[in-house]
């Protein structure tokens, strides 16, 4: 019994294909899809979506975070941003990370909210580091 997966994102439909597994970077930690689960909904932290099928990887997506559903025959991962594994650049990734962190130290006291979200996009960012490095290095 296959998985329907479909990615979506606010520009595109990226991907629309059945799979056997659909492996997600949850915000409490990575998550599997698969036929028969119990239905669930999450949000996305950044991090690499893989998809399975026939016991091999059918593909990799870098996400930025989102939300994903997964039923016991589908799972639909509605992410802020997707890229290819190659368009991830680590010297682009490293200056938004460090654009990150001095708005981060500029934050006053009281700033809660946006406290929230750069920590959201700092992890997001670091993510994607860590993923480019590991395509870069073929450990995919």
């Amino acid at each position: 019994m296959p998985l329907r997966a479909e990615i979506v994102s606010p520009q595109k439909r990226h991907l629309d294909q059945e799979v056997d597994m659909a492996v997600v970077p949850g915000s409490e930690g990575d998550i599997a899809a698969m036929p028969g689960r119990a239905p669930v909904m999450l949000q996305l932290r950044g991090g690499v979506v893989t998809l399975y099928l026939n016991g091999k990887v059918l593909q990799r997506s870098f996400v930025n975070g989102g939300f994903v559903d997964m039923t016991a025959d589908h799972c639909t991962i509605l992410a802020d941003s997707v890229r290819a594994l190659e368009d991830l650049s680590v010297d682009d990734a490293r200056e938004s990370l460090a654009e990150l962190e001095a708005q981060w130290t500029s934050l006053g006291t009281h700033e809660d909210k946006k406290r929230e979200k750069l920590a959201r996009e700092m992890q997001a960012v670091r993510a994607e580091i860590e993923a480019a490095e590991q395509f870069q290095q073929n450990a995919f």
